[in-house]
């Protein structure tokens, strides 16, 4: 069993790079594509990932990524690590979207004012739309790394 509790920060940057790439990348690659200081501040996550057994190295000293674990309160959609806090909150605004169409719609069309109870149902739940929505995104921009963005911009279509 691998143990993923020091995946984490630059290193679990470094793995999601390493996944979302396909390739194997030398030190100098991961180092660009992850906005790190040196060469060797990206061989030590690299050689941090290596000892945990999620990569390993070719003989033309690449790492290439040799298994594509779970990440605590991650999930993979392809090669993209998403938040699972994003999940919950399209949950959420799916509830929302019921408890309008359903009842608040019919209160409006008919003319009458929605009771206060509309509003104690329909108010914990847009807020828990927008914490989760919130939190997942700030997750989500704490764990991917601005450089895949713009490598992806770069290369034609």
């Amino acid at each position: 069993m691998i143990n993923t509790d020091e995946l984490e920060g630059t290193t679990l940057n470094v793995y999601t790079i390493l996944v979302h790439e396909g390739k194997p990348l030398g030190p100098r690659e991961t180092m660009r594509l992850a906005n790190l200081s040196s060469p060797s501040v990206a061989y030590w996550h690299l050689q941090k990932l290596e000892t945990i057994g999620l990569i390993s190295k070719n003989p033309y000293g690449e790492y290439y990524v040799k298994e594509k674990i779970n990440v605590s309160g991650h999930l993979w959609v392809g090669k993209t690590l998403v938040p699972r806090l994003i999940f919950y909150a399209f949950f959420f605004i799916g509830i929302l979207l019921v408890e309008v169409a359903v009842i608040a719609v019919p209160f409006f069309q008919s003319g009458q004012t929605p009771s206060l109870y509309l509003f104690y149902l329909m108010v914990p739940t847009a807020i828990a739309v927008v914490l989760f929505l919130s939190e997942g995104i700030w997750l989500r921009k704490k764990t991917v790394n601005n450089s895949i963005k713009k490598t992806s911009e770069k290369q034609p279509a």
